[in-house]
């Protein structure tokens, strides 16, 4: 099975359990996430579904526009459901890393609103830890006049390293689109990392806005198998 199939068949799993009409959903970022908004479309027109979808990006809000669903946001729905997003890896903690897409503020900011925040993806993004098969590091979003003294003191205080996300097809850095700046922390994979403290720290540090690091936020995750079967992983025990 393909990694697309693969992705397919954990988002519709995912919107078949957890999104019923009248339901308030957070739509994530990334290409797991198409499947998802692809398949609610579909419940729409055969089920006369009836959601209410909150984007966490550009990218979602086009996505939830193309396919005719309904538009909302925060000030409408300030509490949802349930929101659906892909994750660059998960541990067997169920921490996970987020923002390879640079939407990381936006949608830790819906899935805090969310009463459950469900993961899908692809095999390939469950690991034992963190760092195991996800090797482009740690997003941080910084605001721009202060990521090179972020980066020192990130590099001083827990080791690794960090390199200002570039942009493609665009000279200059990668602009989020609360336009702030990148940092991906390549951490040291060796080292044990206490998450929650790390995370803890990173965000008390002048400048950091927001890190790729979602730590007791998602609710259950949802991996396509290379054999066509689903696996799922709750945050206290794995199915």
């Amino acid at each position: 099975m393909s990694l697309n199939e693969a992705k397919r068949i954990a988002a519709h799993r995912a919107v078949n359990e957890w999104v019923k009409t009248g339901t308030a959903v957070g739509i994530g970022s990334g290409s797991t996430v198409v499947f998802a908004v692809e398949r609610l479309a579909e419940r729409m027109k055969s089920e006369n579904l009836n959601v209410a979808c909150v984007p966490t990006s550009f990218q979602a809000r086009q996505l939830i526009i193309e396919h005719g669903l309904q538009l909302s946001d925060l000030d409408r729905n300030p509490q949802l459901d349930v929101a659906i997003d892909g994750a660059d890896e998960v541990d067997n903690d169920m921490v996970l890393i987020k923002g390879g897409g640079g939407c990381l503020l936006q949608e830790k900011i819906v899935a805090s609103c969310a009463e459950n925040l469900i993961i899908i993806a692809d095999y390939t993004k469950n690991s034992k830890k963190l760092g195991d098969q996800y090797k482009k590091g740690i997003p941080i979003e910084v605001t721009p006049m202060a990521y090179v003294p972020i980066k020192q003191h990130i590099q001083k205080c827990f080791g690794g390293s960090l390199k200002l996300r570039m942009a493609v097809a665009k000279a200059g850095p990668c602009v989020t689109d609360n336009g702030n700046f990148i940092l991906d922390w390549e951490f040291a994979s060796e080292k044990a990392y206490n998450w929650p403290d790390v995370n803890r720290d990173l965000l008390m540090i002048p400048g950091v806005v927001e890190t790729g690091l979602f730590v007791n936020m998602a609710t259950k995750a949802y991996f396509g198998m290379s054999d066509g079967q689903v696996r799922t992983q709750e945050r206290n025990a794995s199915i």
